[in-house]
């Protein structure tokens, strides 16, 4: 296989970049994008490779505010950080993100996007707080995962995007 594209030497990408969001499969690898965001559990290796044989980035999505019970790991999270259902989003419910078990999962995810080859993640669904998410917990506890997803994202030389908390 050819090897993977040179190091991402900035914390972002360049402001002209070209991005394509394709977090179904199959994921179409022959659109003309300097960056792909995909899905981590869904997309296959042979797109990673395809994406980075074109010299694109890959960024692997997933949820990292959320248990979707269609996961592999899902019945890894604690039964009590399972909150309440994502409003529209069936099999989906708000984790509480003070929780270490739900640490030790998304360490789990950070590390299988190394292993897959992801330059970068795109943890969705980090504003639990601003939810009617089961737990109460407040925006300071979201600011402490979200400061401790992008803190593991770094240590693991991953770039880093959190998804859906504006304020």
């Amino acid at each position: 296989p050819p090897p993977p594209p040179p190091p991402v030497t900035s914390a972002r990408p360049d402001t002209n970049a070209t991005w394509h969001i394709d977090l179904e499969a199959p994921v179409d690898t022959t659109v003309d994008a300097g960056w792909y965001d995909i899905d981590l559990f869904d997309a296959t290796d042979a797109v990673i490779r395809a994406i980075h044989a074109r010299g694109s980035r890959v960024i692997c999505y997933f949820s990292a505010g959320s248990g979707e019970d269609w996961r592999p790991d899902y019945a890894s999270i604690p039964r009590a950080a399972l909150g309440s259902a994502l409003d529209g989003w069936p099999g989906e419910r708000w984790l509480d993100v003070r929780s270490a078990g739900v640490r030790t999962v998304m360490a789990g995810r950070l590390d299988l996007a190394v292993r897959r080859g992801c330059d970068g993640v795109d943890p969705d669904n980090v504003d639990g707080y601003s939810n009617a998410n089961g737990f109460g917990f407040s925006a300071s506890d979201q600011l402490a995962y979200n400061r401790w997803l992008a803190s593991e994202a770094h240590a693991r030389s991953l770039l880093v995007k959190l998804k859906n908390d504006v304020e």
